[in-house]
């Protein structure tokens, strides 16, 4: 009977799981603290500017204010700990990606806008804001993580890095 008193339940799913993709979780927390800041500045610039300017003008302004800001948050916090490379290099390559997030945003709100007739400030904030946010944000967090602040050498044999392979079996 003792035996069973001193033996320490096996850990949950849950704990195995956040064990195993604790620095991911940790990672994406940042990203998502920086992008909700950002957030906020890209919104209230995109809606500063939407009358006196064009909506793309405004958006691709409102965008560039926050991607500059994102891009100091996310090099000196979210990857503070990753092996610093030249930083003309981590500002081109991360501009390069945000350029292609900025794409995505207003492609979506130039179908909505010009495609569909969806003209209302709620609804290019919709489509700008809500289904362009996600699907650039998504591009953005796998480039930054694997091309713009990427790991060094050192840093992955310390550190294993999960596939999705991996996460599957």
């Amino acid at each position: 009977m003792t035996d069973l008193q001193s033996t320490p339940p096996p850990p949950s799913l849950v704990r195995k799981l956040y064990t195993r993709f604790e620095g991911l979780v940790r990672e994406v927390g940042k990203f998502g603290t920086i992008g909700l800041i950002t957030f906020v500045i890209d919104t209230a610039v995109f809606n500063l500017l939407w009358g006196p300017l064009n909506t793309l003008v405004a958006g691709a302004i409102s965008m560039t204010v926050a991607a500059t800001c994102a891009f100091i948050g996310n090099r000196f916090w979210t990857w503070r700990d990753r092996a610093r490379t030249d930083l003309r290099r981590e500002y081109a390559l991360y501009f390069l990606f945000n350029l292609v997030g900025l794409l995505i945003a207003l492609t979506c709100l130039g179908v909505s806008h010009y495609v569909l007739g969806f003209t209302s400030q709620l609804s290019d904030n919709i489509a700008k804001n809500g289904v362009g946010l996600v699907l650039g944000t998504l591009f953005r967090f796998w480039s930054y993580r694997q091309i713009v602040f990427r790991k060094s050498p050192d840093d992955t044999a310390s550190t294993p890095v999960v596939t999705g392979s991996e996460a599957a079996g």
